[in-house]
């Protein structure tokens, strides 16, 4: 029998039995599609991990120096994080050394923040990530401008209470109005409005555009740095080899700084993208680990479902394959004919669970801060694996139905 025949024999029994159908597809079918599923929201994270939060909140071919780590996904315990505490704050004499000693050509900027009220024609913006940076920062980050203008370097440099708004806090302190050369007051101190960001969206539900900077010498730097010190001192080279080369090298300088001995541990931390992201692909690295042991469960009560189905219509089509035999059919067309049927019936459920893990990816992004990318090689496994559990599973019906003597099989009721 021709394939494509013994194909259109398989779908129209499937139609013909819708619930025996259904049953037979179920198992192939939550397999696929919790495949689909996962693997997309995974694929889906790896891709936001990498060019949304790592690069969005550390900046491309940047690092940071800080007293400690700023993302952590580990199991951080007790004493580790006494150690952390203990540590010194990163001071301006530390920033000096790394500008002036570092040989890889960089740009840096000094960092604080702290979360205060921004108040403006008798609004209040509570909860605003006020910070104070150098002109640097803006060329670190690559920020897009929906009005104004960045500060500039002789602006910082006296100190001139000059500030850049979050387009979340200008939305909300001057709706529908221009809010350039306006004021604002920020812990009691004019700022007059210079420029607003582009609303850059959410990361993981959370705003990014609720913030208000100011240069690192103005007036503010009393809110923003309480203690005198920098939370973060940022370096950008300008490709990731020399980010690489300049990562040594400040470690190097600091661990002169610290006069840390070579049996001695860091006491701060260089925070990089890579840094951010080796919590997240553990996480990830597991889930793709698990994931093959928890689709195979599925895949093989799939697989003897369809197997059992298939007995029954070995034994409901007895008459028929006799009549085949009569007719000169030989063992390798009854072989043929039923794991082809047993493969369209699993290709069917994984079709129909491609459909579901892609519909119920898309959900989880549209419902939730939660990304999905569908990975094509994903699809294809789906088919692959689809095809492969039919004919696994059609392996033991067709050879029961091809060994079956055909003067009995006409003699079956």
């Amino acid at each position: 029998m021709p394939i494509v025949e013994a194909v259109r024999m398989a779908l129209t029994t499937l139609w013909a039995q819708k619930l025996k159908s259904f049953f037979s597809l179920l198992g192939v079918l939550i397999g696929v599609t919790f495949l689909i599923a996962v693997v997309s929201i995974v694929q889906g994270m790896n891709v936001y991990m990498e060019d949304e939060f790592a690069n969005r909140l550390i900046g491309l071919n940047t690092f940071q120096v800080r007293r400690m780590p700023n993302f952590n996904m580990g199991n951080i315990t007790d004493d580790m994080w006494r150690e952390w505490m203990r540590r010194p704050r990163i001071n301006e004499q530390d920033a000096q050394a790394i500008r002036t000693k570092l040989a890889t050509p960089a740009v840096f900027s000094r960092y604080c923040g702290e979360q205060l009220p921004v108040r403006a024609e008798g609004k209040t913006a509570k909860q605003i990530r006020v910070t104070v940076v150098d002109p640097a920062y803006f060329r670190i980050k690559d920020w897009e401008f929906a009005a104004g203008r960045p500060f500039t370097p002789q602006e910082a440099k006296v100190g001139m209470p000059v500030v850049v708004l979050g387009f979340d806090v200008a939305e909300g302190l001057f709706p529908g109005a221009d809010p350039l050369t306006k004021k604002v007051t920020i812990d009691g101190l004019p700022y007059r409005i210079i420029g607003v960001v582009a609303k850059q969206g959410t990361l993981f539900g959370i705003s990014l555009d609720k913030f208000a900077m100011a240069p690192f010498d103005s007036p503010a730097q009393r809110a923003a740095c309480r203690y005198g010190f920098m939370d973060e001192f940022h370096v950008q080279a300008s490709g990731p080899g020399q980010m690489t080369q300049a990562v040594n090298q400040t470690e190097e300088i600091m661990r002169v700084r610290r006069r840390l001995r070579p049996n001695q541990g860091d006491n701060f931390a260089l925070q990089t993208a890579e840094g951010a992201l080796s919590g997240w692909r553990k996480i990830s690295a597991v889930l793709f680990a698990a994931l093959p042991g928890l689709v195979a469960i599925s895949l093989v009560v799939g697989g003897i479902v369809i197997m059992n189905i298939m007995l029954m219509a070995v034994s409901e089509r007895t008459r028929e394959i006799g009549i085949r035999k009569a007719l000169g059919a030989k063992r390798r067309d009854i072989l043929a004919q039923f794991i082809i049927e047993s493969a369209t019936v699993s290709a069917v459920g994984a079709g129909i669970g491609i459909g579901l893990g892609i519909l119920l990816a898309y959900t989880v992004k549209a419902f939730t801060p939660l990304p999905a990318a569908v990975a094509p090689w994903s699809v294809g496994l789906g088919v692959f694996l689809g095809v492969f559990v039919g004919m696994v599973a059609g392996v033991y019906p067709a050879n029961r139905a091809s060994k079956l003597d055909p003067i009995d099989a006409l003699r079956a009721e």
